[in-house]
């Protein structure tokens, strides 16, 4: 079968590429440019704990090596902390961590993945669809055809594949604008993130009251100030003016020595693509949406996009097309980003000072309850910024004999405990996902202190590995001393991109059988799962 055309070899195209040679699809990545990034101090991505896992399984690399985790989070209003936060060193934190980093560990993994094509100078022409395939066009001095299987758009903002698809991008234009300055100093914390509103110095040139600083490695820092609504130029005068300012107002007296790494400023614009398939074409990442504002991350849900359709499109080269399979790449996808658009933009009137309350709709009180809302965004927390569940989806099963509720609402991610692999090795959850199977995890305290080969014919283990080997797809039988709010002998099905399915009390085939069928789109009997074909 041919292989998958990724258009786009920035983070979320070499993502989706590793992610679908994880489950043995070949892939060629089509590359406008020469096949690097040039090094860009200031342009950085904050990753939730779940997407910096992610890029740590695809590139066998710590991104600790490479980012700062950050050890707390820190809020002031003029010269009052008004929350500080501090993460313990087993406790899920934010990865700050510099893009060209990220493409350099993606590029490095996928030059040693022999499923994984490259083809650098390589600018998409044009894309003609077939029942059984796609053929893409590529111009340049490596220009020629390519025939595949699928093609997904990861080409930004600028989106080619977009174009060609005549996909409109609807949205607003310049919501937010930031002056951004990378510099290499010391301050008065380590490895904390500093979000400071209203700070008491004096303001030099066109800059609103808010400025951020976010760690990166060997002593570096990346410092954002909001600019105010409007097109004033910030020349290179006002913004080292700016950064002295403020430095010396961290320091209670002169500015400290500094070196000025990368300048620039950072527009966010929000735009949400209205189709996210067509065909056998797919766009993810900033060709299917742009935010960031209010902390929230652009680059964060690119990653999740290639994470939820890398699976769907495996199972679909190896299996054969499931139309109900691909089409919920878009309702689930395309929800969760636009629930955090609505979410974004309620609240921008309260962040700029305009009428209208939008901000009380959200979080109670003035100015702390902003403070709040806006250390959500930045900690991937709340509405602005936690990882979207898929409540909604079109895969969740219905009507299942025997479900409970655990700590992790039915679609959302799994927390990251340990478990025994079926091999016996302890392993982490995290690390079993995103090979094509599902995970079904049973609550058995006590099996973490015995070896396996005492309690794996024992109890209900021999019906419930029963279960899993009929189920309708792959699935791995993993086994847990406890999962949060999950009752003993409880059972969890789990997709290959590490969200809920269900938790039932106890063994229960049937249930489980059902649940698994609705998860990769099949029929189930009448009353459970999802009828093909819902949007």
């Amino acid at each position: 079968m041919d292989p998958v055309i990724i258009v786009g070899a920035g983070p979320v195209g070499l993502t989706l590429a590793l992610a679908l040679a994880r489950q043995e699809v070949p892939t060629v990545v089509l590359d406008e440019g020469p096949g690097k990034e040039d090094p860009r101090p200031a342009r950085t991505a904050v990753l939730r704990p779940d997407t910096a896992a992610l890029l740590e399984r695809l590139t066998g690399t710590a991104l600790d090596h490479h980012g700062v985790r950050w050890t707390g989070w820190r809020a002031m209003r003029r010269r009052q902390v008004v929350s500080e936060i501090a993460f313990a060193p087993d406790e899920p934190a934010p990865v700050h961590i510099a893009q060209h980093a990220i493409s350099g560990l993606l590029r490095a993994a996928a030059a040693d993945q022999p499923l994984v094509e490259i083809a650098a100078d390589s600018r998409l022409d044009s894309i003609e669809q077939e029942p059984s395939g796609v053929t893409a066009h590529t111009r340049g001095p490596n220009g020629t055809y390519w025939r595949g299987s699928y093609l997904v758009g990861c080409d930004g903002t600028r989106s080619t594949v977009r174009k060609l698809q005549d996909i409109r991008f609807p949205g607003r234009t310049a919501v937010e604008r930031h002056a951004v300055a990378a510099l290499r100093t010391e301050l008065p914390w380590t490895d904390q993130a500093l979000l400071h509103r209203m700070p008491p110095w004096r303001s030099s040139g066109p800059f609103a009251g808010e400025v951020t600083a976010r760690p990166l490695p060997d002593g570096a820092w990346r410092l954002d100030w909001l600019l105010p609504p409007g097109k004033d130029l910030v020349t290179p005068e006002l913004l080292v003016a700016r950064i002295r300012e403020t430095l010396a107002g961290w320091t209670d007296g002169a500015a400290p020595a500094y070196d000025l790494l990368d300048t620039g400023v950072h527009t966010v614009h929000h735009r949400l693509a209205r189709r996210w398939r067509d065909g056998r074409v797919f766009l993810a990442g900033d060709a299917a949406h742009l935010l960031g504002a209010l902390g929230t991350q652009g680059l964060d849900e690119g990653l999740r996009d290639a994470d939820n359709l890398a699976w769907k499109l495996a199972s679909a080269w190896h299996h054969g097309p499931h139309e109900a399979l691909l089409d919920s790449y878009q309702a689930e996808r395309r929800a969760v980003v636009a629930a955090r658009l609505r979410a974004t933009d309620q609240a921008l009137p309260g962040r700029r000072g305009g009428g209208g309350g939008g901000l009380r709709h959200i979080v109670p009180g003035t100015a702390r309850g902003h403070d709040a809302l806006l250390t959500d965004g930045h900690l991937g927390r709340g509405a602005l910024g936690a990882p979207g569940a898929y409540t909604a989806s079109p895969l969740a099963p219905r009507h299942l004999e025997g479900e409970i509720p655990v700590d992790t609402p039915r679609g959302a991610p799994v927390s990251d405990v340990r478990v025994t692999a079926e091999d016996g090795s302890f392993v982490r959850l995290r690390d079993r996902l995103g090979r094509g199977t599902l995970l079904v995890l049973l609550i058995a305290p006590g099996t973490g202190v015995w070896d396996r080969k005492h309690w794996v014919s024992a109890g209900v283990m021999p019906r419930l590995a029963a279960a899993v080997t009929a189920l309708p797809h792959p699935a791995e039988l993993l086994v847990a001393e406890s999962y949060p709010g999950a009752p003993a002998h409880s059972v969890l099905l789990v997709r290959p991109d590490g969200h809920l399915v269900t938790a039932l009390t106890g063994v229960r085939p049937a249930a489980l059988y059902a649940a698994a069928e609705a998860t990769v789109g099949g029929a189930v009997e009448e009353g459970v799962g999802v009828e093909a074909g819902v949007r």
